[in-house]
């Protein structure tokens, strides 16, 4: 319904004022800016405003969906954004960080302060699965986290891991990303005391079949306390060991 059709229903005796102002406060929920419906009360629901998708989207409609969740949020994310999508909206909202790594662009109004005195540590296995590493760890900051990065460690050469094991043991909770056989979180999975967030990326050969195998590795783990997330998916990582991180300091 169109404001202006709602004010002379009103005025016409048509529509109760009660109705009106039900009506109107849906209005205020979502920003319709034509190719896209922006959720402005998802902050409020679950706290964390909308995070934007970039992928399947042109710069100027990420510039867009971005602009108009900075007029009504503290703090927007945008992921799996290309460096030349990046300089379309960058050069319209020069206030917004490119992290090139990540594939993420991130504005706050504020700078961010952990919410908590602890840390999230995001194990990676190898130099290859960097992107979708630091996609969880940029997520996770961006949720009010400290983030520790433990990269590099992966099994073929375990005695790395070892030497980073106290940083881990001290964490909240634990994200590790691993591609190939997946076996990493299994391995810290035996080791440490944490709850643990596996992260299936696609990197490998052939029968690493674009991750299967290592999503299919750590929902067999044999390991207890461990979730796995979808292949590649460092956001949903990162945001789930955000979430448990917040609810520990904020409760």
């Amino acid at each position: 319904m169109e404001i202006e059709t709602l004010l002379q229903q009103v005025r016409s005796g048509e529509l109760a004022i009660e109705e009106a102002k039900a009506i109107l406060a849906e209005y205020r929920q979502v920003a319709d800016i034509g190719f896209a419906q922006v959720d402005l009360d998802r902050e409020r629901r679950i706290g964390f405003p909308e995070v934007i998708y970039g992928e399947g989207k042109t710069g100027d409609q990420i510039a867009a969906i971005f602009r108009k969740l900075m007029e009504h949020a503290d703090r927007v994310l945008a992921t799996r954004v290309s460096p030349d999508k990046a300089a379309v909206v960058r050069d319209q909202l020069p206030e917004a960080v490119y992290h090139e790594q990540a594939r993420a662009l991130a504005w706050t109004k504020e700078p961010l302060v952990p919410v908590g005195q602890g840390h999230v540590a995001v194990v990676c296995a190898g130099t290859s699965d960097l992107p979708v590493a630091e996609e969880a760890a940029i997520t996770a900051e961006m949720l009010g986290c400290r983030v520790e990065r433990v990269y590099d460690v992966g099994v073929a050469g375990i005695h790395r891991l070892f030497r980073r094991l106290p940083i881990i043991r001290q964490a909240d909770v634990v994200v590790v990303v691993a591609g190939m056989e997946g076996a990493l979180p299994s391995v810290v999975g035996g080791l440490v005391s944490r709850p643990i967030i596996a992260v299936p990326t696609s990197i490998g050969y052939g029968a690493n079949f674009h991750g299967l195998s290592a999503l299919l590795s750590m929902l067999n783990s044999c390991s207890p306390g461990i979730t796995v997330v979808n292949i590649d998916n460092g956001f949903g990582g990162g945001y789930a060991a955000g979430i448990y991180y917040r609810h520990l300091y904020q409760s």
